[in-house]
């Protein structure tokens, strides 16, 4: 075993037990004390109901962690990734067709071994807490179509990225970055016409007092918008959400069914004005350059890792390939991601207190954001005491009684009072 094959098993199993030690005390920082914010909100079974919730998502959550990882090592030392390599080799394709069947077939066992997880998880215990809507027909129909997204999209993307690695040489990884940037961009245009009512359907807001108030704040704050639309979210699940696709002057406001049934008028623009926050503060651009910074950082050091005999032999493999450099260099990569996942929450967190003051700091009623926060908590069964060690790994919003307590100091209202 030499140095790269210690580095990924270091990182597997250091990762592993950071992720269960901070789901142990996650779970020990939920107490049956009800935050004064959420008192006369949440009702003593519901909030019982909500800690359940937790202790059966993180332990399962658990046992799939644990599954993934001990699939993957029996795979690696049982030399599967030379025998599946040696198996499509034996067709006598070129590097990139070769390449597209060896990479695409882990992905395909990802998603079979993992097909049980999710099942059970959507049919049980999403079931058993209210939350799954989805009929067994729907579950098949997004998988299938998910699969054509991933023949249609996925592969022609993967082809190109092979074929730049594989002739391109040294400047393949300058080639890659553009030609993905530009891909990336593009989809932003095309998903919200094209691929995500694939999934959900897309009507427009009728008219009424919710779409004259959203109106009239995206006035007010020069927000231009194409579009307000309410998507059949609950043919899936009883959760809400809200969000904005598209730039300039094609973005589009989405609000699930299951949002607009739950909150008032005022409580909606809120959660708009939110979400206008990020925009305004520059948010998804920001997100969207460092996305691109990183993968040109991640292209860079593939090139110069590519087709190591050393990272190949960690895995017990008798050809160096393109395609194999890439699907070992994401391994030996896992450590530099991790530590970026951190710093990209903690991000992202920092832009949720951004995006709730610009809420607050703009719309007349404000702090009708912590209103729809707790109801969309209360909705949720969401975690109200998660522990800081999970927040700092896992968290890319502020846990909502901190947001709550913020939104109120910067409305002047301090601690609100029991509903």
């Amino acid at each position: 075993m030499n140095v790269f094959g210690v580095v990924i098993l270091l990182t597997l199993f250091v990762t592993f037990f950071m992720k269960v030690a901070a789901d142990i005390l996650n779970l020990r920082a939920s107490t049956g004390d009800l935050p004064i914010e959420f008192q006369g909100v949440y009702e003593p079974g519901a909030y019982r109901k909500s800690q359940e919730y937790l202790k059966t998502t993180t332990w399962f959550s658990l046992v799939t962690s644990l599954f993934d990882l001990l699939l993957l090592l029996v795979f690696w030392f049982s030399g599967s990734f030379d025998l599946l390599d040696r198996f499509f080799r034996g067709f006598g394709l070129g590097e990139v067709p070769t390449g597209l069947l060896y990479i695409g077939s882990l992905l395909f066992l990802q998603v079979i071994a993992g097909l049980p997880f999710t099942l059970y998880r959507t049919f049980v215990i999403e079931e058993r807490f209210g939350f799954n809507k989805m009929s067994p027909v729907v579950f098949v129909g997004d998988m299938l179509k998910s699969f054509l997204l991933a023949v249609l999209l996925g592969a022609p993307a993967l082809a190109l990225l092979l074929w730049f690695f594989g002739y391109a040489e040294t400047s393949a990884w300058l080639w890659a970055w553009g030609a993905f940037m530009l891909i990336s961009l593009v989809l932003q245009y095309v998903a919200p016409t094209w691929i995500m009512p694939l999934f959900n359907r897309f009507e427009p807001l009728g008219e009424g007092e919710l779409k004259t108030a959203i109106l009239q704040y995206a006035k007010t704050t020069g927000f231009p918008l194409a579009g307000i639309f309410v998507i059949d979210g609950s043919k899936r699940s009883s959760k809400a959400n809200a969000f904005f696709t598209g730039f300039g002057h094609r973005k589009r406001i989405a609000l699930f069914d299951t949002l607009i049934a739950n909150h008032t008028v005022d409580e909606l623009v809120a959660v708009l004005a939110h979400e206008t926050g990020h925009f305004k503060k520059r948010h998804v651009l920001i997100n969207m350059m460092l996305s691109m910074i990183n993968l040109g950082i991640i292209f860079f050091l593939l090139s110069m890792l590519m087709q190591n005999r050393m990272l190949f032999d960690v895995f017990f493999m008798t050809d160096v390939s393109v395609y194999g450099s890439m699907v070992f260099f994401m391994l030996l990569y896992s450590p530099a991601e991790f530590l970026l996942s951190i710093f990209l929450q903690m991000l992202s967190r920092k832009h949720e207190y951004e995006a709730d003051a610009y809420a607050v700091s703009t719309y007349s009623n404000g702090v009708a954001l912590a209103d729809a926060l707790k109801k969309l908590s209360c909705s949720n069964l969401s975690n109200l005491t998660p522990h800081p060690f999970y927040v700092f790994l896992n968290y890319s919003h502020p846990p909502v009684c901190d947001r709550i307590r913020r939104i109120r100091q910067l409305s002047g209202n301090g601690i609100s009072s029991p509903n």
